[in-house]
């Protein structure tokens, strides 16, 4: 019989250098599932356990925690070993005291940190889509696969502090000049700067915008930067 859902593995050797995995291993290795995130972009909830954070020895072990609903993402219990999690996702473990966001930090597309257990219920979503539905009202599509009827004023580019899981729209943070941004993939990955100026696109070119990072100044497209705050961050991103 034929699987619909495509392979369940993946060979190690073309495993995305962020997950933190061994190269001269067995051979394949669990691999992320369709779902919020790209396969590109995120880290299935087995190779997170074991690999990312080490809390496992094993995937026998990983499959326990799974199957047993100890793995929380953004609020919601996830039992499956292949789900992804990806930018700005918030994982909590049963029985561990450490709650995890993951970010871009240093060049590597996604790495755990610390926070505040305050922070927990908590989430920036950046707005990739953006359409009119019937009845004149307004879907909003989120870069984890969230979408949700919004009045809100927003525009694709900007960022929303979500409340989670109840999707709640707390603040919106344009993409605008003044605004602090992280740089989410490419060569400046993970690195925070200021929006200096955003510069349209045109049929050919994507929308730019000129950040600067320290003591230089950049020229980048705006899908790979997240707005993160006014002034400062509004959350723990470090």
């Amino acid at each position: 019989m034929v699987s619909i859902a495509g392979s369940k593995k993946l060979k190690r050797q073309m495993a995305p250098l962020f997950w933190g995995i061994t190269r001269k291993d067995k051979r394949f290795v669990v691999t992320v599932k369709p779902g919020p995130h790209s396969k590109e972009a995120s880290i299935p909830s087995a190779v997170f356990l074991r690999d990312t954070l080490k809390m496992t020895s094993s995937l026998r072990e990983s499959k326990s925690a799974i199957y047993g609903g100890k793995v929380t993402v953004d609020g919601v219990k996830r039992k499956s070993l292949h789900h992804g999690i990806g930018l700005m996702d918030v994982v909590e473990l049963e029985n561990v005291s450490d709650i995890y966001r993951l970010v871009p930090i240093d060049g590597t597309v996604l790495k755990p940190i610390k926070i505040n257990e305050s922070e927990k219920t908590k989430k920036l979503c950046r707005v990739i889509s953006k359409t009119t539905i019937r009845g004149g009202r307004t879907q909003l599509g989120f870069h984890d696969g969230r979408s949700m009827i919004s009045d809100e004023k927003v525009n694709v580019g900007d960022t929303c502090l979500m409340q989670v899981p109840e999707q709640k729209i707390l603040e919106i943070i344009k993409l605008e000049k003044g605004c602090q941004a992280i740089v989410t993939r490419g060569a400046n990955t993970g690195q925070t700067g200021t929006i200096e100026e955003i510069k349209e696109g045109t049929f050919i070119l994507p929308k730019m915008a000129s950040m600067k990072l320290g003591k230089r100044q950049i020229e980048i497209p705006t899908d790979i930067i997240m707005a993160v705050g006014k002034d400062k961050p509004v959350l723990q991103i470090r």
